[in-house]
């Protein structure tokens, strides 16, 4: 079996671009030419437009980030983030702080993934520690709602878990990177039904599967990330044991319409997938079917401007929450 990314490496093109930050960026910001290749967005003007909202500085006090890395979003239009040092707070849609606390573990690494469950709850992806949490919205771990703990490649077993939802039936469906990559499915109770994936460039295959989304239709979306691609399935009716892949699209480029490290996506229920591009430092919004329809942003430290972000959130006014991961702060913006 290929080895997959430890847990803490990424893309050569993301070192690449850490060493450039470290050494050389205040130079290389001010290069249009550096500008344009390293995002760029379409035509239309929305590259250039400002953030509504701009809030967050790097810290590890109350209300402080330090590189966050992943983020949910409830009814409420609460947002819920984790960062490097394993704190989730919770914050409403203009970045008051509101509560916090910090995961049981980790000294192995920090959590990349978090979503609000059917039922409310907010689901963790325990990276490192092989595992999915479960806590209340007030922060109280449910023990018995954990799902794994053990790393391998058998049933309930798992690799570096990205992310993990919950169906309208409470059916867990978590994704996993590292020599596995594949995406398993357990009943509500945590009874392993099915997996499917393996490390590869194949439909159906995956490298680094970071994020998943439900749909209104039940279809199952996946930031397959390293594969510079998203894909869609159709999870109630498997083949062989397998969901079927029914749609897939998106090549690696820095072009409108081509993406570039994917790690996160939303959709509007309006025709819309955004989708944030950690390696080309933009958010794009394009039609279920690819097409690219407007982007936003470009790499650099100034509002309006991002930094390998990670994650993104609409809220019920249909404003988009970027994750501005490097620079240590959340961005809202119209798009």
């Amino acid at each position: 079996m290929v080895a997959g990314p430890r847990p803490n490496d990424y893309p050569m093109q993301h070192e690449t671009m850490h060493s450039i930050d470290r050494r050389e960026f205040g130079r290389l910001a001010a290069s249009a030419i550096f500008a344009a290749a390293v995002g760029g967005c379409s035509g239309d003007g929305s590259g250039d437009r400002p953030p509504d909202k701009v809030w967050g500085k790097l810290g590890v006090g109350p209300g402080r980030f330090s590189k966050p890395r992943a983020m949910a979003i409830d009814a409420q239009d609460q947002l819920y983030i984790v960062d490097m040092t394993a704190r989730i707070q919770v914050f409403d849609a203009e970045g008051k702080y509101l509560r916090g606390w910090q995961t049981p573990e980790h000294a192995n690494g920090r959590p990349t993934g978090l979503t609000i469950s059917s039922d409310g709850n907010l689901l963790v992806a325990d990276t490192h520690y092989y595992r999915v949490l479960t806590y209340t919205p007030s922060g109280e771990l449910l023990k018995d709602a954990t799902l794994g703990g053990t790393m391998g490649q058998g049933p309930g077993e798992f690799g570096f878990v990205t992310d993990a939802v919950r169906d309208a039936a409470g059916n867990y469906y978590v994704s996993e990177y590292g020599e596995f990559d594949r995406i398993q499915k357990f009943t509500a109770d945590g009874e392993f039904l099915l997996e499917w994936g393996g490390h590869g460039s194949e439909p159906g295959q995956f490298l680094r599967p970071q994020h998943l989304q439900l749909d209104a239709d039940g279809l199952l979306w996946v930031a397959d990330s390293c594969n510079h691609r998203i894909q869609v399935f159709d999870c109630s009716r498997p083949l062989r044991g397998r969901p079927q892949v029914v749609r897939m699209w998106g090549t690696q480029g820095t072009l409108p319409g081509q993406l570039q490290y994917p790690y996160c996506l939303a959709l509007d229920g309006q025709g819309h997938v955004y989708v944030c591009e950690y390696g080309n430092h933009r958010v794009q919004k394009l039609t279920l079917a690819g097409e690219s329809v407007a982007c936003w942003g470009r790499e650099g430290r100034r509002p309006g401007q991002l930094f390998n972000p990670w994650a993104l959130v609409l809220d019920s006014g249909g404003r988009l929450h970027v994750l501005d991961s490097n620079n240590h702060r959340v961005q809202r913006i119209l798009m």
